[in-house]
């Protein structure tokens, strides 16, 4: 049974497969099933069962890091393909993700505006009401004058705008690549307009007490204060719908119904390899991500949040990032053997690093820059699941961010230093370009298939962005009609040719209703050897047009 339509729901999916077993030999199982069905490709992952009844559930954050770091977690079956992919090789909108940059036109206003919904916290007092529980930023939970609570972080005594700023403008790019995030405001805020609510508590030393005054100006002497006497901060809204914890990145929640696809299968977490190396997001850990169930066509759905992506560019919450950073894990045996065998003289490559460093940025350059030699901490399972058609679904996403997009993300850093807010834009519009550079070339990128009773029309996006040349001899396409019952597919005449991004379509091409139609395209004498290999896409015939269904690519 394909997993490209597992999507549409687990258990009816389940639910068909045992029953047609129970009746059927497998062997005719797979005879019977149409290769595409009425609806393909989804453009939403159903999500059919009630989560309402899911509880809480804390992940152990130390455990969580030791076995993704030694353990290697998840399916270790190696190369499989991404289990939540439509049959156009795409990812559905769900309770993950939503189609954004790439899969549509997005304004710098768009990108400018992010997760935000409303104008953030009303003007005047800020009644405390709860201590930080996580991470070594400052901060505590307050409510607004409207008796709104607020997540607040403020920036590191000696780390003043690097943190807050990198919230601020990673917010804005992950939203925009499709992740559900937190509505986070950068704004300031006056000691003399925060008081502490009666009723206030903080965890210190495993307990939970009562919180005074003495304890929020402890928060405020760990926190850079301004020439004002003012303190800048992000302000996170809550979330909608009831926290019940964070997820892994391999597994699944064993009370969701609806989550069904193992985490480390999910492209869309596997693409955080390339988004994170973009980015320098070196703290995925399932601390950092948060569930709530919210109420969607009058069944409980969980809502998966990227929560925090401030461990980005190259600063941390209290001071720069340290060197190796996004390019060595927390520990990596070979690495450490060489040092200890050559007495400390062993260099990694990003000990002899020149960087560009900003107090505002940190550590964080794009000159040497290695997309395919990024690290985070740990090694989550996800990011080790990658395979070259995942990463290429994720470049067509980085690359969609035009200068000015990446530009107008910046500038919502709000930097003190206009110099600084250059050199972030700059750093991040070179990654961007490597990463098209690198990914594009390890499989055939032809995407934005369109075929008419003419000729197939498609794009090769290397060669758009000028990071590659095009093929010497042009494209080759081979026609087939296909059998959506079978499986079979009938050659269409001879193969044609083209030198451009648009192949003549065989002159017998059929044209009754609901016929199918195969094209597999493969580059001649290209540049990257990949390229030759052959695309197939697939498409049926809706009335008087041809409309893309599938699209197969082989990962060698």
């Amino acid at each position: 049974m394909s997993r490209q339509h597992l999507c549409r729901s687990a258990l009816v999916a389940a639910l068909a497969l045992l029953t047609a077993a129970a009746v059927v030999p497998s062997a005719d199982l797979g005879a019977q099933r149409p290769r595409f069905f009425s609806d393909d490709p989804l453009q939403r992952d159903p999500e059919t069962q009630d989560a309402a009844k899911v509880e809480a559930w804390e992940i152990g954050l130390t455990p969580d890091l030791l076995y993704n770091l030694f353990g290697k977690p998840g399916d270790r079956t190696p190369d499989v393909r991404a289990q939540n992919v439509n049959t156009a090789d795409e990812v559905p909108d769900s309770s993950w993700f939503t189609n954004r940059v790439y899969a549509k036109p997005l304004s710098t206003d768009e990108v400018t505006r992010g997760p935000l919904t409303t104008d953030g916290p009303a003007p005047g007092k800020w009644s405390v009401i709860r201590g930080k529980g996580a991470g070594v930023a400052p901060g505590f939970t307050a409510r607004d004058e409207n008796g709104v609570m607020w997540f607040v972080s403020f920036d590191g005594r000696d780390n003043p705008v690097a943190p807050t700023a990198a919230i601020a403008v990673a917010t804005r790019l992950f939203w925009a690549l499709g992740y559900f995030q937190v509505e986070n405001h950068l704004t300031t805020l006056r000691p003399e307009n925060v008081v502490v609510d009666p009723e206030a508590t903080l965890r210190a030393h495993g307990k939970r007490r009562r919180m005074t005054m003495k304890d929020v100006d402890q928060v405020f002497d760990r926190s850079a204060r301004s020439a004002d006497g003012s303190y800048r901060v992000i302000a996170g809204h809550a979330l909608p719908g009831r926290p019940v914890g964070g997820f892994k990145y391999y597994g699944t929640r064993p009370d969701d119904p609806n989550d069904v696809v193992p985490h480390e299968h999910r492209r869309e977490l596997r693409a955080l390899q390339v988004f994170g190396a973009w980015a320098n997001l070196v703290d995925m850990k399932a601390g950092n991500t948060l569930d709530t169930v919210i109420t969607e066509n009058g069944r409980g759905v969980i809502r998966h949040y990227l929560q925090d992506v401030g461990s980005t560019f190259g600063t941390g919450a209290l001071a720069a990032r340290d060197g190796d950073e996004g390019y060595e894990y927390l520990y990596q045996g070979d690495t450490l053997s060489k040092r200890l065998l050559t007495f400390g003289f062993f260099l990694s490559p990003w000990q002899t690093l020149d960087y560009d460093e900003h107090p505002e940025i940190g550590r964080f350059e794009g000159d040497e820059f290695e997309p395919e030699d990024w690290k985070p901490r740990v090694p989550v399972a996800a990011l080790r699941h990658i395979r070259p058609d995942d990463a290429l679904w994720a470049a067509l996403r980085v690359m969609a961010f035009t200068d000015e997009m990446i530009r107008a993300a910046a500038k919502t850093g709000n930097f003190t230093d206009p110099a600084a807010e250059k050199l972030l834009a700059d750093i991040l519009i070179k990654r961007r370009d490597k990463i098209g550079r690198v990914y594009y070339s390890r499989i055939n990128p032809l995407v934005r298939f369109e075929l008419t009773d003419t000729g197939l029309a498609f794009e090769n996006p290397a060669v758009k962005a000028r990071l590659s040349e095009a093929p010497k001899q042009g494209y080759h396409a081979t026609w087939y009609r296909f059998n959506n019952g079978t499986g079979a597919a009938d050659q269409i005449g001879s193969p044609t040719t083209a030198s451009q991004e648009r192949l003549q379509a065989p002159a017998d091409l059929p044209r009754d209703a609901n016929s199918y139609v195969k094209v597999s395209v493969r580059a001649v004498e290209p540049p990257h050897a990949p390229w030759a290999t052959p695309v197939d896409v697939y498409f049926r015939r809706a009335g008087n047009a041809w409309r893309l269904v599938g699209v197969e690519r082989v990962v060698k």
